[in-house]
């Protein structure tokens, strides 16, 4: 329980004070791409992440993977079905997350296309970008 009253609604994390989340509104993340339709830098989709949709805009393909010989590769800027890569993603608001290698849960998400509800992509959360992190959880702190 609780000590104090606090307003929690769907979406909101409790976490422990020594082990808190990360909070960016830009990320690097590997997905597997679902559809036929091919996935384009600049694409907008829904970011299903927990129990939050936030909206969210790929801004780049850092490398995709040959499942061949596991090599990285540039060669690409679209995914096509099945393929494996790394994207920089922009989103409307900031989310609270994890790296998918500290938690599955807090580390992984769907994008859905906005316009057919259908998902297109499984991802993991590989870290933060830049200057549009934010460092301090606590700054959200209730």
């Amino acid at each position: 329980t609780l000590a104090d009253e606090i307003d929690i609604s769907r979406g909101d994390l409790i976490t422990s004070a020594n082990d808190l989340p990360h909070v960016a509104q830009h990320l690097d993340a590997m997905i597997c791409w679902f559809t036929e339709k091919k996935m384009r830098p600049r694409g907008r989709f829904a970011l299903r992440h927990t129990t939050r949709e936030v909206k969210a805009v790929v801004q780049s393909v850092l490398y995709k993977v040959d499942i061949t010989t596991l090599e990285k590769t540039q060669e690409s800027q679209e995914f096509s079905m099945n393929e494996i890569g790394c994207i920089r993603l922009r989103l409307s608001q900031p989310i609270f997350f994890d790296s998918y290698a500290d938690n599955r849960v807090t580390g992984s998400f769907v994008l859905v296309d906005e316009q057919t509800n259908n998902t297109v992509a499984a991802g993991m959360i590989l870290r933060a970008v830049g200057d549009a992190t934010t460092e301090d959880p606590e700054a959200y702190a209730i």
